[in-house]
């Protein structure tokens, strides 16, 4: 399971409309593997997706809902008393690690994990490089990483994750297991081998240096995905090996942007929760094109159908997918396409760069709030005003034209269901006002931040 760290949607070579970023090896994995068009992280930023992955459930069950603090952002600026955030998933909840060793695999984290002090006490038998932080100081040697032993000067670090990776399997092929692949790349800082980079900066299409180092980053991770994908046909593991492919959320907009899709990393419009997601698993899944809305809370119980561990008596939000996955007659596509998905945002998180973001507010990619996917429909439920957007993603990809004015009884259903699911799940929603908070500072700081001189 290959997680990049911060890929947008738009950012591999089979979903780029730009013609900047070159992922051919992705794009041969794709070319022969399930694609999924519509796929989700569980949440807009970091943490909070890893924690729907692992847990299989949605935020409201283990308070992961943002990388600490939940206050973000200037305290004149901020309506409500936002909820308080968890940093590391409790001990209590079964990972998905966990349910792979409950059926004899052996496990390994290899990257980020971000979800507490050390991932071998939450279920990894092997864990490379993966601590609370979220990304590294650099990703040349030294690095200074906990769980990472600094190698040569200058060492690249997808590099050196890669070969731990390829060097685990080796030692484990014999027997089951589940390799986890976190990248911290493509995250910030944004650093990448100067030869990759020089291309770039000549490309008519990249807007600036940042931009030109963040497509080179792309690439160098796209170079290891190559490396891991080779090392299972030298091995004669691939036919036997399902192989998954995505990213935990969408891509920083003020660095690439995510066109056709609206904002980016912490923004609930689709730039920040869509991102690519590829499945392959030769003589078993078929090479096609997807468009069923799937969330990363789906790989838990999908997973453990696979591998055969019992997880009956676990509270989990995400579906088996394996049945269509794999084709099988039985499978429901009709119910997967209309079921909801859902992301619990009761907090606040600080713009990237006003005017560059997309977001609902200048100042933050996102305030307070509930959003829901049903088929084609898209609905927002924001806190502060007690305000709805509608958007029909059939038709509007880019959640341009709020459609609430225009389709009430559409914006009840779906709203009616969206507070069902709060009350069932047990989400906080913030009611508390911010005593703090002053509209004349609000108008003029947005302002101030709208008109200021800077990057793109």
């Amino acid at each position: 399971m290959i997680v990049v760290d911060d890929l947008g949607w738009a950012d591999v070579g089979y979903n780029d409309f730009t013609s900047v970023f070159q992922t051919p090896n992705i794009d041969a994995l794709a070319a022969k593997s399930a694609v999924y068009t519509d796929a989700y992280a569980g949440a807009a930023n970091c943490a909070p997706s890893r924690a729907v992955l692992m847990s299989g459930q949605y935020s409201p069950r283990h308070g992961v809902y943002t990388v600490s603090p939940s206050a973000r952002g200037n305290d004149k600026t901020r309506k409500l008393i936002p909820e308080p955030n968890v940093d590391i998933l409790n001990d209590d909840i079964i990972t998905l690690a966990e349910v792979f060793k409950s059926v004899g695999y052996s496990t390994g984290s290899f990257g980020k994990w971000h979800l507490g002090h050390d991932a071998k006490t939450q279920g990894f038998d092997h864990n490379v490089a993966g601590y609370i932080k979220g990304h590294p100081k650099s990703y040349f040697s030294p690095y200074d990483l906990p769980f990472l032993e600094n190698g040569p000067d200058g060492e690249y670090l997808p590099n050196r994750i890669t070969s731990e990776v390829l060097s685990w399997i080796a030692t484990v092929k014999d027997q089951p297991f589940f390799a986890y692949v976190p990248y911290y790349t493509v995250h910030t800082p944004l650093q990448a081998i100067d030869s990759v980079k020089e291309k770039y900066l000549s490309h008519p299409r990249v807007r600036n240096e940042r931009h030109a180092t963040y497509a080179a980053m792309v690439e160098l991770m796209d170079i290891n995905i190559g490396r891991i994908m080779r090392s299972l046909h030298e091995q004669n593991l691939v036919d036997n090996t399902l192989v998954i492919f995505t990213s935990d959320n969408g891509g920083i907009r003020s660095i690439a942007y995510q066109d056709p899709l609206r904002g980016g990393k912490g923004s609930y419009y689709e730039g920040g929760t869509r991102v690519p997601l590829v499945v392959s698993w030769p003589k078993k899944i078929k090479a096609k094109t997807d468009n069923t809305p799937v969330i990363n809370a789906d790989f838990y119980p999908t997973l453990a159908n696979i591998i055969g561990a019992d997880v009956s008596t676990q509270t989990l939000d995400g579906v088996d997918l394996s049945a269509t996955l794999l084709d099988i007659k039985t499978a429901d596509k009709k119910s997967l396409l209309e079921r909801s998905l859902f992301w619990h945002f009761p907090i606040y998180l600080h713009a990237y760069n006003p005017r560059a973001d997309q977001s609902r507010d200048p100042l933050f990619r996102t305030r307070p709030g509930t959003t829901m996917r049903k088929g084609k429909w898209k609905l927002h439920h924001y806190f502060e005003d007690n305000s709805y957007e509608l958007y029909d993603l059939e038709n509007d990809l880019g959640e341009h034209v709020n459609l609430v004015q225009y389709l009430p009884d559409v914006v009840n259903s779906l709203s009616n269901e969206m507070n069902n699911w709060r009350l069932d799940i047990g989400a906080p929603v913030p009611t508390k006002l911010n005593p703090k908070y002053d509209a004349k500072f609000t108008a003029e700081y947005t302002k101030k931040r709208l008109l200021a001189k800077g990057r793109r």
